[in-house]
């Protein structure tokens, strides 16, 4: 059975003058603001596509770990993660050009190599990782805390 998430996006202006917000069908986020501004110079307090990438990645990345730490009979006491979605310039335009994924985690019974190789495949098991495997360079710092 597939499963459907759902968000709305609205922008007014052009690029560099406008803005936009969006929700997320959830209604777990609301009417949160992007403007050019956010996404290419200082964010203001406000996000970015990329910023929302970074956490669903993050996110995502977390729970696969979680998953198979815990099937392998080691379920974490905590996992830290953070993302770094790299937007550049390149020769086609703005593109995503790379993820930095970097989780330290407190797991029982685990030694760090154990804890890498279990990173590892959860970093290629994890859907969002999936998604962008094929266009972007996933990059993975992972120890123990």
């Amino acid at each position: 059975m597939a499963i459907e998430r759902r968000a709305h996006a609205t922008w007014e202006g052009d690029l560099r003058g406008g803005s936009g917000r969006f929700d997320a069908g959830s209604g777990a986020i609301s009417g949160q603001e992007v403007t050019f501004a956010s996404r290419f110079e200082d964010s203001g307090g406000k996000t970015s596509p990329e910023e929302l990438i970074a956490a669903a990645h993050a996110t995502c990345f977390s729970m696969a770990l979680a998953n198979g730490l815990a099937q392998q009979g080691h379920a974490p006491t905590r996992l830290e993660t953070d993302a770094v979605c790299t937007l550049d310039q390149t020769s086609d335009g703005f593109r995503i050009t790379s993820m930095h994924l970097s989780v330290r985690g407190e797991v029982e019974g685990l030694d760090e190599n154990a804890f890498r190789a279990a990173a590892e495949e959860a970093k290629g098991g994890c859907p969002v990782s999936n998604a962008l495997a094929d266009s972007i360079e996933i990059t993975l710092d992972a120890s123990l805390a």
